[in-house]
């Protein structure tokens, strides 16, 4: 297990200092399940360091805070793993790229580094603005490492990606210059949510 920790702190590491040539070497080899393994492992971090925060914040111990921190959290984890794979896999049909399932799981599992993190980061959401400025900041990255994935990755052509995530971030731009944005940071923080409509 200390074997795999090292190896993806070491995947971490090179996603963050060097998307371009960490995704440009991820081929298919048969193993999916170190992405699930990775996706559910994030999840679970995520869920039990947002349940920590929430501790210390003094909100009282459930069997459902706990029970969403160990099982439902990772779970949605890999499930939005499988959601993102068909979502890449659309995404590079029509950018003219890869059209290897498991290469489009493995890009991005091997980002799923950033699911604890962005949890955590909304849960310290302590008011509307720190809500807007986390999930700005989160969103942009996601959309910076999707297209790290959908170029190098699954090896789309540059001009198609180009405009698939400028797509992307449209309509994340139109979400948050409308009512929407209140929906989308109640999924993230309702604390911080609510505080916008005040």
């Amino acid at each position: 297990m200390m074997q795999k920790i090292k190896k993806w702190y070491k995947s971490i590491k090179d996603v963050v200092v060097n998307p371009r040539r960490y995704f440009s070497k991820i081929v298919a080899d048969g193993d999916i399940e170190e992405s699930m393994l990775k996706a559910f492992i994030y999840g679970l971090l995520g869920g039990l360091l947002v349940l920590g925060i929430r501790l210390i914040g003094g909100a009282t111990v459930t069997i459902s805070s706990v029970f969403t921190a160990i099982v439902i959290v990772p779970v949605i984890a890999v499930g939005l793993l499988f959601v993102g794979g068909g979502l890449m896999m659309l995404v590079s049909e029509i950018t003219g790229g890869e059209r290897d399932w498991e290469i489009a799981i493995k890009g991005l599992a091997s980002i799923f580094f950033i699911y604890p993190v962005i949890l955590v980061l909304n849960a310290l959401a302590f008011n509307c603005t720190s809500m807007w400025i986390i999930s700005i900041i989160g969103d942009a990255y996601i959309l910076f490492l999707f297209y790290n994935i959908a170029l190098y990755c699954m090896r789309g052509r540059r001009a198609a990606v180009i405009v698939i995530i400028g797509i992307f971030a449209l309509f994340m731009l139109t979400v948050y210059l409308t009512n929407y944005h209140i929906g989308w940071f109640l999924l993230k923080n309702t604390g911080a949510a609510l505080s916008c409509l005040l």
